[in-house]
């Protein structure tokens, strides 16, 4: 399918202050990115660079006063995401080793405390993507998705407690979880059609059968339509925006996805 997704953000910054940006999505095996636009007002000069997850990353100082920044795209995705019971556990010594750094604990993602948890959950499954599968229906029964009131980021063990949270939480247990198993796993931020309320989405991806999969424990069946934006291990790598110095404030975020008759 064809979608238009859009991002609008807007500040008043109080002082000359440094951004990070992470709103470009790349194209690559799930998605294409037809055509972009990215609009910075007023235009000041912006440098982009890859980090270590291979996220398209703008570094730029923000001027004292209004400040706004609109992105847009046109991408080209898939109708329904890649599913594949069965399909095994990879051994660690087998791995990509670009996959390693997802195997680790990390700051809202401490899989070092789920370990009894993540093999009584995925006891009695085929080691791999039933063992995911397992997880991520737990976290979808048992945690109550509450969209919209996620200001505040929280961990997989808090959120295990807590028994809510918003996509972003719930994927930080299901990340925890799988890792807990020796499943490298990772947070996708991105856009996701016909989301309700429309806003960023957040879900995770686990490396079994020797690729990534999707995994969302906001959703009983699995929807297409997703566009990813950023990868990472948890939520303090993926931030869309990140201000450096006094705080700024966020007046408005506005996000728009829109399926497309066909390519532009």
């Amino acid at each position: 399918m064809w979608l238009h997704a859009s991002c609008f953000l807007e500040f008043q910054i109080p002082v000359p202050t440094p951004f990070l940006l992470m709103l470009r999505p790349r194209s690559g095996l799930q998605q294409w990115i037809a055509r972009e636009e990215y609009v910075l007002s007023p235009s000041v000069p912006a440098v982009e660079f890859t980090d270590l997850f291979g996220n398209l990353c703008q570094r730029l100082v923000a001027p004292a006063g209004y400040f706004s920044v609109r992105t847009s795209a046109d991408i080209e995705t898939a109708n329904a995401c890649d599913t594949s019971p069965g399909a095994p556990f990879v051994e660690v010594q087998q791995l990509p080793a670009e996959t390693l750094p997802f195997l680790y604990p990390s700051r809202y993602c401490e899989s070092d405390r789920f370990t009894d948890m993540a093999a009584s959950l995925a006891a009695g499954r085929a080691a791999g993507y039933d063992q995911c599968h397992a997880i991520v229906e737990y976290i979808r029964n048992t945690v109550r998705y509450t969209p919209g009131l996620g200001q505040q980021i929280i961990s997989a063990g808090e959120v295990n407690q807590s028994g809510s949270g918003v996509c972003r939480d719930m994927a930080h247990l299901g990340i925890a979880c799988c890792r807990a198993l020796s499943i490298p796993a990772r947070l996708v931020v991105g856009y996701l059609e016909a989301l309700e309320p429309m806003d960023l989405h957040a879900w995770l991806e686990a490396y079994v059968g020797n690729r990534w999969y999707t995994f969302d424990p906001t959703q009983a069946d699995l929807q297409g339509g997703r566009v990813a934006i950023a990868y990472g291990r948890d939520a303090a790598d993926v931030a869309i925006y990140t201000q450096f110095g006094n705080p700024v404030g966020l007046l408005n975020m506005t996000i728009n996805v829109d399926r497309m008759p066909g390519p532009p």
